[in-house]
């Protein structure tokens, strides 16, 4: 048997012919074990060593496509070895309401081909079979095994909390024995598609998707031996012509965009950490400092989490003061805890203000001394148990805004993990508290024009004065992962809240709570709003998946209608704007991985990093030169590298948009990019 790789070489030198049949096969790795080894939720806003997969290979390696908080999810498919030779396993019983264990493959270019594969179903509950033409882990063909029937059918993203669409295109009762192989194929010509499950034929009839990539899907035990591919050669010559005109299209994309060069780079190597920097002029001297924030984590996992070490250095790595003890181990971040810069005193001198040990503290910049501190709230005694696990909360993430109509954001927003927020005055004096279910960070907007910021956590809008305005936290399930009050179009009457919903999807409502759109498309996060699209009216809105059904970045444009989706990898990421050309049409971040990069508003890859060693775990978007466009700050554990233009400096009259203040940052935040401009026209 020939690997996949080696007739994917051969393939590539010596193109077929119009109408011969090209036969590959899609093995498993040679070493037994786990499929991969997966991170969880590191990987919502991290790119870890899970996903770093070459471009060059994902193709033709099977990938895990779904997975769950839980470790028995990320550790479900294994491979495994006997006499006869690698097959792939799936060793659990699973019950999704959602998706299902999904490994995928293939070249989502592919479009007539047949897969087939033997398959040896376990004892168990739900579906086990091949995928067709997937467009991502909730939009594909199936054919195998359903509750002890044979089926053909479409999957697509629903209408409803937790309930995909579903089209059977035909099913028939089907004998196996379990645990022991039967045949799984599945063809298509254009709309015809023809599946044969053991000796039972089935024949539908669907142009949903044209094209897309393979799929194991299990929902219970089962083993799966290595999938054969095949195609006539028209089909082969289309989908590498579709490839081949996708991969010219970035490059040229990239040829006419800026490159990223290294600006400057240190090593923070003993009090580095994940995603958990602020940025900030901390020493007053005009120039952006950093500021690093270590975690200890007193469980269980990421609950009950705070800051163990604070380390403020300049761009170049001088560290300016520390604030507790540095600890290496303490890299790992799952979570938020509180802590940014901000100047909550209006003085023009950046405080910073955090929480540790049960006080909530107000330190001075330059040199991290204490100017004023209470201590945190006392727990509420409807917490959770497992959130509750101290007297007084430990500080699940701050944000100001505000609220007494001063003019500026002296007020303070605390939180905890789920359930309660405070708000202080900016001598730590207490304004109001409430309940409710606050998702994972808040967005503030003049709803009203009273000169006061109303507060949008979860899925409650709150008046200036703690009083709540509407509520859906009776109708909507799970959290809100990202909330957001905008103008999508610079002339409507009023603003608009965009949720990214988690298992809720994403939906749009006016700013009296009525849902205008509804989209379930999985489990959304980390939405960012801007410019992507200049060629369309108003902003668009760029989310990814995460949880059951990673990777898929979909794009909204301003009336809320989903205008395009992909599946570009199996991570999360912040999806942040970069304003990189200084033009309009913003770009947005996937990761710093040297295959992946900053992608358009039409999802294709308009910009990569250089293959220079820098690290990739992390990245954060702000303009640190001056120039109005954006530098990419790069970091793992040890070092920070800052990437900015290749024609920086560039003068003139530049695009800057408004963004969220650097003050307001967390894991979580919705990101609002509102056009303008470095002249103020």
């Amino acid at each position: 048997m020939r690997t996949f790789a080696a007739v994917t070489i051969l393939t590539a030198l010596f193109p077929l012919s119009t109408g011969a049949e090209l036969q590959m096969w899609y093995s498993f790795p040679d070493k037994p074990g786990l499929l991969e080894v997966l991170d969880g939720a590191h990987a919502e806003y991290h790119y870890v060593d899970s996903t770093n997969i070459p471009r060059a290979h994902q193709y033709f390696r099977w990938r895990v496509s779904t997975y769950r908080s839980d470790q028995r999810s990320q550790r479900a498919w294994r491979v495994l070895r006997d006499e006869n030779g690698l097959f792939l396993a799936q060793v659990e019983q699973f019950n999704w309401k959602d998706s299902h264990p999904i490994v995928v493959a293939g070249n989502p270019f592919d479009n007539d081909y047949a897969i087939s594969t033997q398959v040896a179903p376990g004892k168990g509950e739900g579906e086990c079979g091949l995928l067709f033409r997937y467009q991502n882990d909730r939009c594909y063909y199936f054919a195998g095994i359903n509750n002890g029937k044979a089926q053909l059918k479409l999957v697509r993203h629903g209408t409803a909390f937790h309930t995909p669409f579903e089209k059977v295109l035909a099913e028939a009762p089907v004998n196996y024995t379990p645990s022991q192989y039967i045949s799984v194929e599945i063809s298509g010509i254009g709309s015809r598609l023809t599946a044969f499950v053991g000796d039972v034929k089935l024949e539908g009839e669907d142009s949903t998707f044209a094209q897309g990539r393979i799929g194991l899907l299990a929902d219970f035990p089962a083993l799966f031996k290595p999938v054969k591919w095949s195609s006539n050669g028209d089909g082969h010559f289309q989908a590498v012509a579709s490839s081949r005109e996708r991969n010219q299209e970035e490059r040229d994309l990239q040829a006419r965009n800026p490159k990223p060069v290294l600006w400057k780079k240190f090593n923070c190597e003993g009090y580095g950490v994940g995603r958990n920097l602020r940025f900030g002029d901390l020493n007053g001297d005009g120039e952006i400092d950093v500021l690093f924030g270590q975690v200890v984590h007193h469980g269980p996992k990421d609950r009950n989490s705070e800051l163990s070490c604070l380390t403020a250095t300049t761009l170049d790595g001088a560290v300016l003061w520390q604030i507790g003890e540095p600890d290496p181990w303490k890299d790992h971040l799952t979570n938020d805890v509180a802590f940014q810069i901000h100047d909550l005193d209006g003085d023009g001198r950046a405080e910073v203000v955090y929480c540790m040990k049960m006080e909530l503290v107000v330190a001075d910049g330059a040199t991290g001394e204490t100017k004023l501190k209470v201590p945190t709230p006392e727990t509420p005694p409807n917490t959770l148990p497992e959130h509750s696990k101290f007297p007084r909360i430990l500080g699940d993430s701050l944000f100001f805004c505000d609220l007494r109509g001063t003019g500026r954001a002296a007020d303070v927003v605390l939180k905890d993990r789920y359930l309660s927020v405070w708000t202080y005055n900016d001598r730590l004096e207490p304004l109001w508290h409430a309940q409710c279910n606050t998702g994972h960070y808040p967005f503030a907007y003049d709803v009203d024009g009273d000169g006061k910021d109303e507060l949008a956590l979860g899925y409650t809008l709150f008046d200036h004065d703690g009083r709540v305005l509407w509520s859906h936290d009776n109708v909507l399930k799970d959290h809100a992962d990202g909330v957001a009050i905008v103008k999508l179009k610079p002339a409507a009457a009023e603003p608009t809240w965009i949720c990214a919903g988690s298992d809720e999807g994403f939906f749009l409502s006016d700013v009296r709570g009525n849902i205008v759109k509804h989209h379930y498309v999985g489990h959304v996060q980390n939405p960012s709003t801007a410019d992507f699209r200049p060629d369309l009216p108003g902003l668009e809105t760029v989310a990814v998946n995460f949880w059951s059904n990673q990777g898929i970045v979909h794009f909204f444009d301003a009336a809320g209608e989903m205008y395009f989706e992909f599946e570009p990898s199996q991570h999360g990421s912040m999806c942040l704007p970069v304003n990189w050309t200084g033009r309009p049409g913003e770009l947005w971040m996937l990761s710093a991985a040297v295959d992946e990069g900053m992608y358009d508003g039409w999802g294709r890859r308009a910009v990569v990093f250089p293959a220079d060693g820098h690290p990739d775990l992390c990245y954060a978007v702000l303009d640190v030169t001056g120039d109005c466009r954006d530098e990419i700050v790069v970091w793992d554990p040890c070092e920070v590298w800052i990437y900015t233009q290749s024609d920086n400096p560039l003068e003139g009259r530049l695009y800057k948009p408004v963004r969220n203040p650097q003050y307001n940052n967390s894991n979580y935040q919705a990101t609002v990019s509102v056009p303008g401009w470095s002249d103020g026209g």
